[in-house]
């Protein structure tokens, strides 16, 4: 068909804010995953910790012989370190593919064509994996709050121990985003997301191994620092005022957090690169 008018028409459509592309890449994963049931399986399977202590909380609260049974800060811990299976399930469901599928399908300088940053595309692919794994983590444990003032008619353990609020948001922040930082910087070191999948597994298990050789060869748990697991109970237990249990200071395991993001966001800046278009 031939084109009877090539002048220029000015552009009609909305803008989007800059600096909001992020949203259109979160938005599309998280659409992807949920459309899988696989996936969906095992977020209603990771929920189930989650009925069991609301059924703990009922029962003491309305059973005089449950009282044992009462929450305490230990528990929320407890229940958040229940939840460290789902973790890494859900990390590497849904983080093992997020730019190493992108890397295979030669889609990068697509995507980080102007005008998406590369900041932009990181921070969506790393909102994707955070959004799961706070459902399984800080979501159910604040239900849990709200749940025991329900069936408790009060606000007194709310109160008394008013600082749980607080570190199970640190804490579960802390977490996602130290267990986003490193599965993405594998992520971007290869094309396949079963291969990253096992080297993030392989990772997590090879730290606590080593440390756990270590442990026997000194004597000591002051080594605790070159694990990641390790490293995020020491700060778990610090932040919930609770008794550190490896003789390492929770200084030096922040620390190792923190380097270790540092040092996949380096990882990030160097794989993650598109190739410009000049018109």
């Amino acid at each position: 068909m031939p084109i009877h008018d090539q002048g220029y028409r000015r552009y009609l459509g909305g803008r989007a804010p800059r600096g909001r592309a992020w949203v259109v890449i979160a938005s599309a994963g998280v659409r992807t995953l949920l459309g899988k049931r696989a996936f969906l399986g095992l977020l209603l399977i990771s929920w189930l910790p989650f009925f069991v202590r609301a059924v703990q909380i009922y029962a003491a609260a309305n059973l005089p012989q449950a009282a044992f049974l009462a929450p305490t800060p230990l528990m929320f811990r407890q229940f958040l370190e229940q939840q460290e299976i789902f973790v890494f399930f859900i990390t590497v469901f849904a983080g093992a593919g997020l730019i190493a599928n992108d890397r295979r399908a030669n889609a990068l300088q697509i995507y980080l064509s102007k005008p998406l940053t590369r900041a932009e595309y990181v921070f969506g692919k790393l909102a994707i994996l955070t959004t799961f794994l706070l459902l399984v983590t800080w979501v159910p444990a604040f239900v849990l709050l709200v749940v025991q003032v329900a069936f408790a008619g009060n606000f007194t353990f709310f109160v008394s121990n008013i600082y749980l609020f607080p570190a199970i948001t640190v804490f579960a922040f802390l977490q996602v985003v130290t267990v986003g930082a490193a599965m993405l910087a594998l992520s971007s070191l290869s094309n396949s997301a079963r291969y990253v999948g096992i080297l993030y597994a392989a990772l997590l298990f090879f730290s606590q191994a080593l440390f756990r050789v270590l442990q026997f060869v000194t004597g000591n748990t002051s080594l605790s620092w070159i694990s990641l697991p390790f490293d995020l109970s020491q700060l778990g237990d610090a932040i919930f005022r609770l008794p550190l249990r490896y003789d390492t200071p929770w200084v030096l395991s922040l620390v190792a957090i923190v380097a270790l993001v540092v040092a996949a966001g380096l990882v990030l800046e160097r794989r993650v690169r598109g190739i410009e278009v000049v018109a």
